[in-house]
């Protein structure tokens, strides 16, 4: 049986594949994100896995600590 995904929850989705590839180009843990962006790492893991929607300060500091503007994070 096929599940049904949201649009929303493959827009999360789509979003923490992105945040994994700019973190994993960096060399970064998601410890170490967590930590420069003022961010519990556990919450990093949720958001690249699509599990969390993203606060928009979330996602001004992700950009500036993944070194990328925000069109840039958005580049899905």
């Amino acid at each position: 049986m096929r599940q049904y995904n949201p649009p929303d929850q493959i827009l999360r989705r789509k979003f923490g594949i992105r945040v994994r590839e700019l973190r994993k180009k960096l060399g970064l843990s998601q410890e170490e994100l967590g930590f420069k962006a003022n961010i519990h790492r556990t919450y990093v893991g949720a958001v690249e896995r699509g599990e969390q929607n993203v606060s928009l300060d979330n996602i001004g500091r992700l950009a500036k600590y993944l070194k990328v503007t925000l069109s840039e994070l958005f580049n899905l």
